[in-house]
């Protein structure tokens, strides 16, 4: 079996950001969300910013995370991102196993997604973010 025959995009989890205040200015966090009918487990969160800003090419650190089960309707706290960043593509590689299979799908937030005008109400959670499926 190859490998690509094992890893399949996964459906029903979503990244999230929310902002931590209702100021203009402030950190915003990143969530996990879990909208699958079974939990997850075993997640691996690989995160990093990168991109351009005023023509100078920009990569952040890579930061992994890890979290042993999100229950069904579950969330965690991934990490808190500060709004310089929101010029960059803003990238969480996200693995996890339900039931027996392996799931592996990349977020991606482009350049000036994340802002306020584009914020919904954000499922499990109840509070207004940003989301990508």
């Amino acid at each position: 079996m190859k490998v690509s025959e094992l890893i399949n995009t996964g459906e029903g989890v979503i990244i999230a950001m929310i902002p931590e205040t209702d100021e203009e200015s402030c950190e915003w966090n990143v969530y996990i969300v879990n909208t699958k009918n079974e939990a997850i487990k075993n997640v691996l969160i690989n995160s990093e910013g990168y991109g351009e800003i005023n023509d100078q090419k920009i990569k952040t650190s890579t930061l992994r995370w890890y979290f042993e089960t999100i229950p069904v309707n579950g969330f965690a706290l991934v990490e808190i991102i500060m709004e310089e960043v929101f010029g960059l593509n803003n990238q969480y590689w996200v693995s996890y196993s339900a039931g027996e299979t392996m799931y592996d799908k990349r977020f991606i937030f482009l350049p000036e997604s994340i802002q306020r005008k584009n914020m919904i109400t954000i499922p499990v959670l109840n509070k207004k973010g940003v989301l990508i499926k």
